[in-house]
């Protein structure tokens, strides 16, 4: 069996690597394709070297742009691959525009070449159509011949769409098959200490999604809830390079002065502040999940969530909407009361690190 994985954007590389490494076990013939949508070095070859990731076969090098161009792209240096290699599966994670524009490809070529497309992380959905992602994730899934879920939650989802159960498989969360690998590690490197906190005993956010960033006010709400709590905790921001880019273009630097700002951080580094903070302020997908299995309190700074069961089974909670200081605050504040778990405590069903065996499973029987 031969398998085409695509990885494109840094969510992705988390969730490839056990799968790669499962293709390897397995005996089967793997090529690996970074279509470079992320193509910062700090957001994505420190990642290739925290995971073991291996050289990709095929690197597009698309780099950034609008979503049409962006994907256009993707589009146009992934066909020649796909015809060359002839896979017999496509494998695609995740929401990103990689995603989408590799499982179109691979679905207009379906006929001529025999490739089909599987879909890790199938089935999520935040049912706000405002998110570029739920358009990547629900036209990937229309697309796919293989679905395979993170969680319980997401078949119905794909039911209520149409999708014949039959193509669905739960194999659940192929990203904690890496933190789990890494965690003693991203523990052993004291980032809490080498950034001159103590464990437990400060506040780590995460900002990057445009519908925080791109709004000068919705921006300048979260800053001045991360000031404010900064009273009473260090608050640790590793900055997106869009997030610096807006702060600066929106003239807001002097939001950031009681704020403990930092390039961003390679997966391993991450995990570590993740592992040994207070709470967590994010509007990220996968922190959600991973503070879920780390057992940290998480505040989410969305309108909804397409991981619903990190707020129903884990230690995940959404601020009020539309997001106001004191709504921050008070939230963030009740979710460091509620404490840490131990590790795997409050894990959903198959976030157990053996998702990448199942998903390798999955594409050998269909």
């Amino acid at each position: 069996m031969k398998v085409l994985v695509v990885a494109g954007a840094r969510p992705n590389f988390m969730k490839v690597a056990p799968v790669l490494q499962a293709l390897e076990r397995a005996g089967h013939e793997r090529v690996f394709v970074h279509t470079g949508q992320h193509y910062d070095a700090s957001m994505s070859d420190a990642f290739f070297d925290d995971l073991g990731l291996p050289v990709p076969d095929r690197h597009l090098g698309v780099g950034s742009g609008s979503h049409a161009s962006q994907t256009a792209r993707v589009m146009e240096a992934f066909e020649p691959v796909v015809e060359e290699t002839r896979p017999d599966w496509v494998v695609v994670v995740g929401d990103v525009n990689s995603t989408l524009a590799c499982a179109l490809v691979a679905s207009k070529l379906r006929r001529s070449h025999g490739c089909r497309i599987a879909h890790v992380e199938a089935g999520l959905r935040s049912n706000d159509w405002d998110m570029p992602e739920e358009v990547n994730r629900v036209v990937t899934d229309r697309l796919s011949h293989l679905l395979l879920t993170p969680s319980r939650d997401a078949e119905p989802n794909l039911v209520r769409e149409g999708i014949d159960p039959s193509r669905i498989v739960f194999v659940g969360n192929v990203m904690i098959d890496s933190l789990l690998r890494i965690l003693p590690r991203a523990r052993a490197l004291d980032m809490p200490g080498r950034l001159g906190v103590t464990e437990g005993k400060y506040v780590l956010s995460t900002l990057h999604r445009p519908s925080n960033v791109d709004d000068r006010q919705q921006l300048a709400v979260i800053l001045t809830a991360l000031g404010e709590l900064s009273r009473e905790l260090p608050i640790l921001l590793p900055l997106h390079p869009r997030t610096r880019d807006r702060v600066h273009g929106f003239g807001l630097e002097s939001m950031l002065e009681p704020l403990r700002t930092m390039d961003p951080l390679g997966y391993t580094e991450m995990l570590g502040l993740q592992s040994h903070a207070t709470v967590v302020l994010t509007d990220s997908g996968g922190i959600q999940e991973e503070t879920t299995v780390l057992g940290i309190p998480c505040v989410t700074l969305r309108e909804s969530t397409e991981r619903p069961v990190t707020v129903t089974e884990g230690t995940n909670r959404l601020a009020p909407w539309p997001l106001t200081t004191d709504g921050i605050l008070a939230t963030a504040r009740s979710a460091a009361l509620q404490g840490t778990v131990p590790v795997g405590e409050r894990a959903p069903e198959g976030w157990d690190g053996r998702a990448g065996e199942r998903i390798v499973a999955a594409l050998s029987r269909s």
